[in-house]
């Protein structure tokens, strides 16, 4: 699928085919939006722009020059977009190609800020005078996007913590949703410091607009304030995390406690009834209240023990 958006007048409107670009200038075009495109259509659009545009599998890899590049007539810039897919976050690469004033996106899956931002284009065309202007609106989008993530990370971690003090639900499952929040919060990060790099990258190119540079550093600043918070949060799950361990070790310390307590309160009435089970003549054997005695006896040592432990408050 390909979204062409140009100016018409002092409207900007759009065309959703490749063959329209046998008709339009490169002055016209502001953003050309490829969502999964076909073979033709990356090829039309690589055509019109006179550059190549990357591939996927460059838009996944790592390396500082596969983030952020510049030939003789572009710039091409990747980063990854986090989603939610059920309690987990995937990331989906996005690459950007500005050659000349024109911004050309190549994505594999929709994406709901893409949409907001082509529809506020549409109805207020004057805000976005070129290419640039659309990639630093962009990123500006997704590091509020991603404020808003973290945003909700803190609040369920703020319920983890909640549901600690009050001693409800800790179990092996509660260790396992904080294990995944740390996973999620590891995501975020990662993906905040890749925008952190790219950006910076960004602001050393000569080519980029004097007049975007500082909205690209309070861009910076508030990705900057982003890293200390999901420091903060990943530090204090980490924090839960251990309490959390250390509680179900306290609770299997008292259910150990427990069992080494009633054997110990039994092995000695446990021993006078193995010393009487011998088949062997014993002292009081024949009486007919010896069994009554004995057992006498060993509920006294039985309560003895309990209140020698109960005065060594071991209990």
């Amino acid at each position: 699928m390909i979204n062409i958006f140009y100016r018409l007048g002092s409207e900007i409107v759009f065309a959703q085919s490749e063959t329209e670009f046998a008709r339009l200038t490169r002055d016209s075009v502001l953003w050309i939006d490829l969502l999964d495109p076909s073979g033709e259509e990356k090829r039309a659009t690589e055509a019109f722009l006179g550059t190549e545009i990357q591939s996927r599998a460059q838009a996944e890899e790592i390396e500082s020059s596969s983030r952020f590049s510049e030939s003789h007539d572009a710039l091409f810039a990747n980063t990854n977009y986090i989603s939610p897919e059920g309690d987990e976050l995937v990331e989906d690469p996005v690459s950007f190609t500005l050659a000349g004033n024109i911004l050309t996106t190549l994505r594999e899956i929709p994406l709901r800020s893409f949409t907001s931002l082509q529809r506020r284009m549409l109805a207020r065309p004057a805000q976005y005078k070129n290419g640039y202007y659309l990639f630093v609106s962009i990123m500006d989008q997704r590091v509020d996007l991603d404020a808003d993530i973290i945003e909700l990370m803190s609040k369920d971690t703020a319920q983890f913590s909640k549901r600690i003090n009050q001693k409800e639900d800790i179990n092996e499952e509660f260790l396992l949703d904080i294990n995944q929040l740390q996973e999620n919060t590891m995501v975020v990060r990662e993906n905040v410091v890749d925008k952190q790099r790219l950006i910076s990258n960004i602001l050393k190119s000569g080519r980029f607009p004097e007049e975007l540079e500082g909205r690209l550093t309070v861009l910076l600043q508030d990705i900057s304030s982003l890293i200390n918070h999901t420091n903060f949060t990943f530090e204090r799950l980490e924090y839960l995390q251990d309490t959390v361990v250390g509680l179900i070790n306290l609770e299997q310390n008292d259910i150990m406690k427990i069992f080494t307590f009633i054997s110990l309160l039994l092995m000695p009435a446990t021993l006078v009834a193995s010393f009487y089970g011998m088949n062997v003549a014993l002292p009081f054997a024949t009486f007919r209240w010896a069994w009554i005695a004995i057992l006498v006896l060993m509920v006294l040592m039985i309560a003895g023990l309990w209140f020698i432990f109960r005065r060594k408050k071991m209990l």
